[in-house]
């Protein structure tokens, strides 16, 4: 039996995840919940050709990305991103609170200044907790080329002075 008779039941189970993911490539809500209905919907449509249903997030996730890659692409030069961001997971441990949400808040600001294939890869990787393979394969790349867009990426993170200012 497949793991998810129906289209409902996929989307109540796995919609609070996909949506961190796509919280994670716009840095908006608003942004976000738009972009999963529109990567739910192609997933709806094409559900009875989905011969996998086991894959099924990854399907999600590449719609989530190539729909976002379309909108980066058709995007007004008079669009600015929006500094609201996710919500935090709560970090157990000893240090102070607000110096933790300031590192945080500077790495996601550090994190959304990266190119956008950088940003993908760095997110399905650290933040969705994917394996190079697997953030090849969503992103339809080589894995050589996650190895090497992502040591970009930290390199860019390393670097970046908003972070050096926080972390010192």
């Amino acid at each position: 039996m497949l793991p998810y008779p129906s289209f409902s039941s996929y989307m109540r189970a796995r919609q609070p995840v996909l949506l961190r993911t796509a919280r994670s490539l716009t840095g908006n809500p608003s942004d976000a919940e738009d972009l999963l209905q529109t990567a739910l919907t192609k997933t709806y449509v094409a559900w009875e050709r989905i011969e996998d249903h086991r894959a099924l997030d990854g399907y999600v996730r590449r719609a989530l990305l190539n729909t976002r890659t379309s909108q980066w692409r058709k995007r007004k030069v008079d669009e600015f991103a929006c500094d609201e961001l996710p919500e935090p997971e709560p970090v157990p441990g000893g240090d102070d609170p607000a110096e933790l949400q300031a590192l945080r808040d500077a790495m996601w600001r550090a994190i959304m200044r990266l190119p956008a294939r950088q940003r993908a890869m760095v997110v399905l990787r650290y933040y969705e907790d994917l394996s190079e393979v697997q953030t090849a394969e969503v992103l339809g790349v080589s894995v050589g080329t996650v190895k090497s867009a992502v040591s970009r990426a930290l390199r860019k993170l390393r670097d970046d002075a908003e972070l050096g200012l926080v972390r010192n």
